[in-house]
């Protein structure tokens, strides 16, 4: 199959589906931290940094990832798909917010596992709210049955 010359046409840069995935996750991640900034059990001081833009999408590996029961630094990296060190720098930025804490692992006196706590469990479950949200309104904008074909479709796509 002949390659089309570059210089014949750029537009294929900001029209192909990766595009439109990036700016999808991007906006929807937005829409996240401000439901987030405003939730009425998201303590102040956490919902003041998520307004400013300091709590990102970065730190919502943790929430999407950590176990309600915690996890040790390397399989929470793993499952986000971070580095270990990358992932110990936000875990190191939200332990110092009060959401996670590192205690000793029952299993294996030598590792120590990222936890949530009380503040982070609330976190958890004000993430959970914003997300429905802003589900919500993702299918209220395209209508029910496309957010279920995309839906199914990147479900698909990702091997679900």
């Amino acid at each position: 199959m002949p390659s089309t010359p570059v210089s014949e046409s750029t537009a294929w840069r900001q029209t192909h589906i990766g595009h439109w995935l990036r700016q999808a996750l991007a906006q929807f991640d937005a829409r996240v931290m401000k439901l987030m900034a405003r939730h009425p059990a998201v303590p102040l001081g956490l919902g003041n940094l998520a307004a400013r833009g300091q709590v990102g999408a970065a730190h919502i590996h943790i929430t999407r990832h950590l176990a309600p029961e915690g996890a040790r630094l390397t399989a929470l990296a793993q499952a986000a798909g971070m580095s270990k060190q990358a992932m110990g720098t936000l875990v190191d930025q939200c332990e110092a917010w009060g959401m996670v804490v590192r205690e000793n692992d029952p299993l294996d006196a030598r590792a120590r596992r990222v936890c949530f706590t009380a503040t982070g469990l609330t976190w958890l479950g004000a993430y959970h709210d914003a997300v429905a949200q802003a589900e919500d309104e993702l299918r209220h904008a395209v209508g029910t049955e496309v957010a279920t074909v995309v839906t199914l479709g990147l479900e698909a796509y990702c091997g679900r």
